[in-house]
């Protein structure tokens, strides 16, 4: 569990954080119904917010680690570390209860950006791929909103509900 207050891209380790309906993680610069990601408030700062809360799978870490990368939980913004949920293989609208309380709604696949590199060289281009037909596949995580608030904590149960099909795959957000 991760999260920040000003806008960066590493985020503070917490040991629990809030989830707020509609709004996102409580204090961090992400939280709120309408777009808080900089260069998104430039282009419409009405348009709602799809990118809440970042979900990331703990095995990519693992695998960074693995690659050379010094890397730890909240160092590439994510809010929630999961582990053993394919993330990345969830279609558009899966929901997630994550702990006792809180839902979030999986609205996309999380755009790295440059700013990875900032944190260690050839980062950006570690989370990123293609696939056997060349296109980009992204596998920084996923972005989701709230649709039920509640405290979230490392080691709380995930569990995933699909939408009814057909099934819509993940795209940036």
């Amino acid at each position: 569990m991760s999260a920040r207050g000003e806008h960066a891209l590493s985020k503070a380790p917490q040991p629990a954080v809030r989830l707020l309906a509609g709004l996102g993680v409580e204090g961090d610069a992400h939280c709120g119904a309408t777009v808080q990601h900089r260069s998104r408030v430039r282009q419409d700062p009405a348009q709602p917010n799809l990118r809440q809360v970042h979900l990331l799978h703990a095995e990519l870490l693992a695998e960074l680690a693995g690659r050379g990368y010094a890397v730890a939980p909240g160092d590439v913004g994510e809010n929630v570390l999961t582990e053993g949920v394919d993330l990345l293989g969830l279609p558009t609208g899966a929901r997630l209860r994550l702990g006792a309380d809180a839902i979030v709604e999986v609205t996309g696949l999380r755009n790295p950006c440059a700013q990875l590199d900032g944190h260690a060289d050839g980062l950006m281009a570690a989370v990123l791929d293609r696939d056997p037909e060349g296109q980009l596949v992204r596998r920084a995580g996923v972005m989701a909103v709230v649709v039920a608030g509640g405290e979230v904590r490392p080691g709380d149960a995930v569990a995933v509900a699909l939408p009814a099909g057909p099934h819509r795959p993940l795209d940036r957000v």
